[in-house]
């Protein structure tokens, strides 16, 4: 059923509305295009609200997904005068136990993001708490219930969707008639909260949420959904059957909903991973070539042996009326595929060349090959690590640096009383400290000390020597929390200072949108502004995008595609065990437990593998990239 919501999307920039789903689904080419329309929906629905002079009821989440709704609203509070003082407010959940004050809540998130920034009033705020004692947690949740009704329920509910399916904390096999509750938090949920817990073992195991029900009940929802984390469990949502193993599936129920997702989000849905089998779609050069390997791993043959019947039975009868000849499609296809493979990635002349690295280890664990490559070629390299990384180191790891220094000043019998003193400090610091508990500040310089002396034992080993290195220590990264600061004038400012230092004929860019923490998409937004700056200044670096650890480019997408021998992929690996800290179990693994060494092998022995099975030439593996065209 089409939506008040899903109108007005429609006409929306920047985005498409999507009609083969059982949701109404929009598709934005951006998260910033996303919260921008989302937070118009809200402020639309508070204005009018208070010209009638009566309050605009809003659910909330929290989470990194909403972040970018929040700063709108704040920022047309600030500039436009959005008047919240008429607003009352009911957040979808908090874990249980949890003190109202921990940097963990939710009560604290709301704040420090949303609540402290604009002026809505302090009584008209209502968040579950998790400070109430077990025996009271019932009584609670019916009051929680009933005060949402007392203000004639829910106008409008955000929501995002956890890689369980769950809307709040409503986990597979929840009802659609629950209400508010307590619950059991699912293995998936905990292990993703893990990173802002510093640890899965300090992430709770209950929560007390909104139930699908109370969800249900709210007059308009928004779900929206970002990264390719996400793309999975979107399309089982919006797509598939309602089930209560997917608590985000029984929206497709509601009259008045809308799934708002970003276009990585959006990639496994039918319409986008493959729009010929939906309807008549626009060929471009883009599609054919996505249609024609699709097909190709379709019926399991090399791009050349294509046939007619193998178009015309798999929905692709479009693609021979639009352009007649199957031999000339395969041909172009398998020619582009065959161009991009590049053993000479920065060209034949010496070139200066930055690889910009968001984490200090991102350099040899994504494009480790191509940086031997460009060294061992005669290129000048310089790598840019963009953070400390400091969060992401343990604090065993952090003890057994500090015990190094302590022996080596008995070796040596160095009495430096203020070293020693300081020693004992920070091992006092660790000891004293509660789990999930943030590090002072000397903690995280030593911490980031750790990554930074690995980073560079891993550049030498890749070829790059330490004069080329920078460590950029942008500052929406210093926050001590996984949760960062947007980017600010001053990240830019020193990129751009970089950009004019090296003037590099090339640079490479993290183009990640699964980076489950956002540091990789941040850092991109950072040098692709930097590049804007400089361009008048003649530095127009040729712009390359490879992906982090979590995932790779599709086929289609890739633009470049430099072969690996094997013994450079054994250098490679060798730089990433450079970074001891990370090695074994990594702080921040994501949803894959495998080490990064392996996780990069696997993925690069991949590709390989893929352009073998479309008939390309055979390598041991394959590095991709992709240029950056204006948007990640």
């Amino acid at each position: 059923m089409a939506t008040d919501i899903s109108r007005s999307a429609r006409i929306t920039p920047k985005s498409k509305f999507v009609r083969h789903t059982k949701v109404p689904t929009q598709i934005f080419e951006t998260s910033s295009d996303l919260a921008k329309f989302v937070a118009s929906v809200v402020a639309d629905l508070v204005r009018k609200k208070n010209e009638q002079n009566i309050p605009a009821v809003l659910g909330l989440p929290t989470g990194s997904t909403p972040l970018g709704v929040y700063r709108e609203l704040i920022r047309m509070h600030n500039e436009e005068g959005l008047d919240f003082s008429n607003v009352i407010t009911f957040n979808l959940d908090e874990y249980w136990p949890m003190d109202p004050d921990s940097i963990h809540s939710y009560h604290k998130f709301m704040h420090e993001n949303f609540f402290d920034h604009v002026n809505v009033k302090q009584e008209n705020i209502h968040i579950p708490r998790g400070d109430i004692a077990a025996e009271d947690v019932d009584i609670f949740c019916e009051e929680y219930e009933r005060l949402i009704e007392s203000y004639g329920g829910l106008d409008l509910q955000l929501l995002g969707i956890g890689r369980s399916g769950h809307i709040g904390f409503n986990e597979p096999g929840s009802a659609r008639n629950s209400l508010t509750r307590l619950v059991n938090l699912d293995p998936i949920t905990r292990r993703d909260a893990a990173s802002g817990f510093f640890g899965e073992d300090n992430v709770p195991h209950h929560a007390i949420t909104m139930g699908v029900g109370s969800i249900l009940s709210a007059k308009k929802i928004i779900i929206m959904a970002l990264g390719e984390h996400k793309a999975s469990v979107v399309k089982r949502a919006a797509e598939m059957e309602v089930t209560d193993e997917v608590s985000a599936s029984f929206l497709q129920t509601h009259a008045n909903s809308l799934f708002a997702v970003d276009s990585a989000a959006a990639a496994e849905l039918t319409a986008v991973k493959t729009p010929w089998i939906v309807g008549n779609i626009e060929w471009t050069s883009q599609l054919e070539k996505k249609a024609v390997i699709w097909l190709s791993n379709e019926v399991g043959k090399p791009l050349l042996k294509l046939e007619t019947d193998d178009f015309l039975h798999n929905h692709l009868h479009q693609l021979i009326h639009k352009y007649g000849s199957v031999a000339q499609i395969r041909q172009r296809v398998f020619d582009g595929l065959l161009e991009g493979i590049c053993t000479r990635p920065a060209g034949t002349e010496p070139q200066r060349v930055i690889v910009f690295s968001p984490h200090p280890d991102d350099d040899v664990i994504s494009m480790g090959g191509t940086l031997i490559t460009l060294a061992d070629q005669g290129h000048e390299v310089y790598i840019a690590y963009m953070t400390s990384g400091n969060i992401a180191v343990f604090d065993h790891d952090a003890l057994r640096h500090l015990d190094f220094v302590h022996e080596f000043h008995k070796l040596f019998h160095a009495d430096d009383t203020k070293v020693l003193s300081h020693i004992e400090a920070l091992k006092e610091s660790i000891a004293s400290k509660n789990a999930g508990d943030l590090d002072n500040a000397e903690m995280l310089g030593i911490k980031g000390l750790i990554r930074k002396t690995e980073a560079t034992a891993g550049a030498q080993a890749a070829g790059v020597p330490e004069e080329h290195l920078r460590f950029l220590d942008l500052p929406f990264y210093n926050t001590g929390q996984v949760s960062k600061k947007p980017i600010g004038e001053d990240d830019i400012a020193i990129v751009a200072d970089l950009l004019r230092e090296v003037r590099p004929h090339q640079i490479y860019v993290a183009g990640d949108l699964s980076d489950p923490h956002g540091t990789h998409r941040v850092c991109a937004e950072a040098v692709i502004n930097a590049v804007d700056v400089v361009k008048s200044e003649e530095i127009t670096p040729e712009f390359w995008m490879y992906r982090g650890a979590w995932e790779e480019y599709e086929p289609h997408e890739i633009e470049r595609a430099v072969p690996l021998s094997p013994e450079v992929v054994l250098r490679k690996r060798e730089a990433i065990f450079k970074h001891e800290s990370q090695k074994d179990s990594a702080f921040y693994p994501g949803s894959d437990k495998r080490e990064f060494w392996v996780r990069a092998e696997d993925r690069t022995r991949n590709t390989a593998k893929i352009y073998n099975q479309l008939g390309l030439p055979e390598y041991f593996a394959i590095e991709a990239f992709k240029q950056y065209h204006g948007e990640l």
